[in-house]
């Protein structure tokens, strides 16, 4: 059974691995951070050899999430965005909310046929079905702050590995 980290040691691991994503977004003024990072950087702190921390269903649950995300959107939601409520019972809100219903449909379906499952991904499939991120440049942003994310946790590891001998 794994080591269970100590509350500080997770809570380091977690800053540690948004370091990096807090700085690109700074310095780029792009979306380099967004929520689903969040419980993705908590599982790869806290539960590192967890199945679900395996760098292969990160990242891979995180691109059955924006594609499935991009492909809701685009199909039902296009031009649309979730940054205000909905006029209730409105063709928009409608819109939206059977975006977000294909989106976490397709990519719980997408995740578990490909073994790439990663809860967190559900979130990033809600982002762009919301029409939150939904551009090819901001795509490439959210495939990139996972590559980041997850090449700190190599880091943090290889360090961890080190110290251990």
């Amino acid at each position: 059974m794994a080591r269970r980290p100590t509350t500080v040691d997770g809570s380091v691991r977690v800053a540690v691995l948004f370091v990096p994503l807090a700085l690109l977004a700074w310095l780029s003024g792009q979306p380099f951070v967004f929520p689903s990072l969040g419980p993705s950087a908590y599982v790869l702190a806290v539960s590192p050899d967890a199945d679900t921390s395996a760098p292969r269903r990160v990242l891979g649950g995180h691109l059955v999430g924006l594609l499935a995300g991009l492909a809701s959107y685009h199909l039902l939601a296009s031009g649309l965005g979730l940054t205000a409520q909905p006029v209730a019972g409105s063709v928009a809100g409608a819109r939206l909310a059977a975006s977000a219903l294909l989106a976490v449909t397709a990519t719980t379906g997408g995740m578990v046929a490909s073994d790439y499952r990663h809860a967190p991904a559900c979130a990033t499939t809600l982002i762009v079905a919301l029409g939150l991120l939904t551009t090819a440049l901001e795509a490439v942003v959210v495939v990139l702050a996972v590559l980041a994310l997850l090449g700190s946790d190599a880091v943090l590891r290889r360090i961890a590995r080190l110290r251990r001998r």
